[in-house]
């Protein structure tokens, strides 16, 4: 499958160290060979880079490490193909407009049955089960609220999607505005808040080392979402079956931890989430 990298924070910030480490998982240290893509938020727009050639030895991907782009959000995704061919159409993330706002959506996993998307207004370029998702969310989410809803009827929005569509496979995804960043695990999904007091951090997948406290101010919040965690020495958070967050300027601000299985009186078992 697919790995995630997402960064939500409260002042512009780059994502080279991060991406660094990332990138190289996509043929040197792991086999996620089948394409890459990346999503910068700057204002209304979105800047974006993809590359169906692997991320690792990539020269877009390599122009992306030399610009040092500056933002508050960020959604970056390698790709192992599992529906679909490797091609530039399904390389993530894909984006579509959702009350006059530019969405990005990325995701991994494998939906082994595909929504109906028959009377949907938003229709997928490629033929991959991740954006006909997408699709199907955008549908969902603009029949639901015609107008833009608050970020608490976002996240209840999204999150009751995502619980729908988590039942036709695994879906792992990052979705974002701009504004606020909201992931979903299935399987594989972490996260770290990184601000003061900074300190150094350490690369997994290569020898790549990194003080914060030289690039950082005092009131600066970073959080970074990964399928698996970038560093060694971070207290990365694990995120369970079924966990939902929205992070907004750097704070988490809402959070189903997971679900668990309860039993009923007559024996038959139901699913509740419990609530950060």
């Amino acid at each position: 499958m697919c790995q995630l990298l997402g960064m939500n924070c409260n002042s512009p910030t780059d994502i080279v160290f991060s991406f660094e480490g990332f990138r190289r998982r996509a043929g040197i240290t792991d086999h996620h060979s089948d394409g890459f893509g990346i999503a910068f938020f700057e204002g209304k727009g979105v800047r974006v880079f993809r590359d169906d050639k692997p991320c690792s030895s990539s020269p877009i991907a390599d122009c992306v490490k030399q610009y040092h782009i500056k933002s508050l959000n960020v959604i970056a995704h390698i790709r192992k193909a599992t529906q679909g061919v490797v091609n530039l159409e399904n390389t993530h993330p894909f984006m579509r407009e959702i009350w006059g706002e530019n969405w990005v959506f990325a995701h991994n996993g494998n939906l082994k049955t595909m929504p109906d998307l028959s009377e949907s207004r938003a229709q997928p370029i490629g033929s991959t089960d991740s954006e006909a998702a997408f699709c199907y969310m955008v549908e969902k989410l603009k029949v639901r609220y015609h107008k833009k809803p608050s970020d608490q009827e976002i996240f209840n929005a999204v999150y009751d999607i995502a619980a729908e569509l988590g039942e036709l496979g695994t879906f792992n995804f990052i979705l974002s505005n701009g504004q606020i960043m909201l992931a979903h695990c299935s399987t594989h999904l972490h996260y770290v808040m990184r601000k003061a007091p900074f300190g150094k951090a350490f690369r997994i997948d290569d020898d790549g080392v990194i003080d914060f406290n030289d690039f950082a101010k005092p009131n600066d919040r970073v959080n970074i979402i990964s399928t698996f965690p970038l560093t060694k020495n971070e207290a990365w958070v694990k995120m369970e079956h079924g966990g939902f967050v929205m992070f907004k300027d750097g704070e988490k601000i809402h959070e189903v931890v997971g679900e668990y299985k309860l039993m009923e009186d007559d024996g038959t078992q139901c699913t509740q989430s419990r609530v950060a």
